[in-house]
């Protein structure tokens, strides 16, 4: 059985080593296609993973409301199945989450994460004759860098700011320019309920979201609560967890525990997540094509091979080698062949893809940045055994139709 094989390596090497150019040929073709593909790969999942962890550390993890996702329950449709009121009015409610602080120390007691208060109110900024409608967000400048990235986006300014001045205001720069405020001025803010207050401008922030940028405003908790005209009141609470994938499970437990609707970062980019989904279908798409052609060019040079190597087929079956063993010869000829691209293409994919990192991108805002490169072992082993697979399949056609000629019929068409 060794002397076997060793006689099927050594055919092999021997042709292979024959026609050196068309080897180089088939190696350079299936090494490109791994290459690429790597490359391919690494910079479409590396660009995936960095929206997702800007779009993550953008925002809280997960975010609990004054709502409940589902409608309270009537009395009546409590205590009789079949009855059934319309148009009856709910009695007025005070907003907000009930003992907010109370509940922010419960859950930090089991959560893996930090928890901040934050009150949100609609509001129109006015200033020099400008108005424009804004969202007020009040937050605690304490714990918000614990949950958000609201203090490294603000570009003028400070968050601790807020606590210095009095009645401070930060405006999304959008905003900021919309009305021709800076820092410094003095703008007008009132709300739908006839809260009306006078704030300072201590700071300019930018997220990259041109829509928040344009109506984001951040003031002190308390403030928020004057122009919402409820004291105390705190109607979101904002979370940031140790591990980010671990939101969507612990916002369905917060939500069992308190009653109130919680959101996970994933829940509320859900369309998002989806079409990260198709994309990714659509990279091993194009991945497995660039392999696919590659093989080609691994069946050409078998193919010619084979057809140069009839003489020597008829003399291999007239000494008495089966199909299956000069079927196996043409087999690994082609392994050989992708074996070679597929090492030559992971050091040309790991090459091209620290090539691309080391790209420097000047940014509008913040510092030089370089391209998203995901460096993932799943990448090399996916294109290495696609293209091995496929350097296989495309040797094991033209090793079968050699493997079923009759030596006669070579020698004579030869003749």
């Amino acid at each position: 059985m060794t002397g076997a094989l060793d006689l099927i390596v050594s055919i092999a090497v021997t042709h292979v080593r024959a026609r050196l150019r068309q080897t180089f040929v088939g190696v350079l073709g299936v090494a490109t296609g791994v290459g690429f593909s790597v490359i391919m790969a690494a910079l479409m999942q590396g660009s995936q993973e960095d929206f997702v962890a800007q779009l993550v550390d953008a925002m809280p993890h997960v975010s609990v409301s004054d709502e409940r996702r589902n409608p309270p329950v009537q009395p009546a449709e409590q205590d009789y199945a079949a009855a059934q009121i319309s148009g009856q009015s709910t009695p007025a409610m005070r907003r907000g989450v009930k003992n907010p602080y109370a509940l922010m120390a419960s859950l930090e007691a089991w959560l893996p994460g930090v928890v901040a208060p934050s009150v949100q109110a609609r509001a129109v900024i006015r200033y020099a004759g400008r108005d424009t409608a804004a969202n007020v967000v009040g937050v605690d400048p304490r714990r918000e860098p614990k949950v958000s990235k609201i203090a490294a986006q603000i570009r003028e300014g400070s968050l601790e700011a807020l606590q210095r001045a009095s009645n401070g205001i930060i405006l999304g720069d959008g905003l900021a320019k919309k009305i021709g405020a800076r820092v410094g001025n003095s703008v007008v803010v009132a709300t739908g309920g006839g809260a009306t207050m006078s704030a300072r401008v201590v700071g300019l922030s930018h997220s990259g979201m041109k829509i928040n940028d344009e109506t984001q405003a951040y003031t002190l908790l308390k403030t928020a609560q004057v122009l919402a005209g409820q004291t105390g009141l705190v109607n979101e609470l904002r979370i940031r967890l140790n591990d980010v994938m671990q939101a969507r499970e612990m916002a369905d437990r917060i939500e069992a525990q308190t009653g109130y609707k919680s959101v996970s970062w994933q829940e509320q980019n859900e369309d998002l997540l989806s079409a990260f989904a198709i994309r990714n279908l659509i990279m091993y798409t194009v991945v497995g094509a660039i392999l696919l052609v590659a093989s080609f060019g691994t069946y050409n040079i078998v193919s010619t091979i084979t057809h140069e190597k009839t003489r020597d087929i008829a003399i291999m079956k007239s000494l008495g080698l089966r199909e299956s063993t000069v079927r196996r010869i043409f087999v690994l000829e082609a392994m050989i062949i992708g074996l070679g691209g597929l090492l030559i293409g992971w050091a040309l994919g790991y090459l091209m893809s620290r090539g691309l990192g080391s790209i420097e991108i000047n940014l509008p805002f913040g510092d030089k940045n370089h391209l998203p490169i995901a460096y993932a072992p799943q990448h090399y082993l996916i294109a290495g055994g696609v293209a091995l697979a496929s350097s296989v399949f495309a040797g094991y056609f033209p090793a079968r139709k050699a493997a079923s000629l009759h030596p006669v019929e070579i020698i004579r068409g030869a003749s």
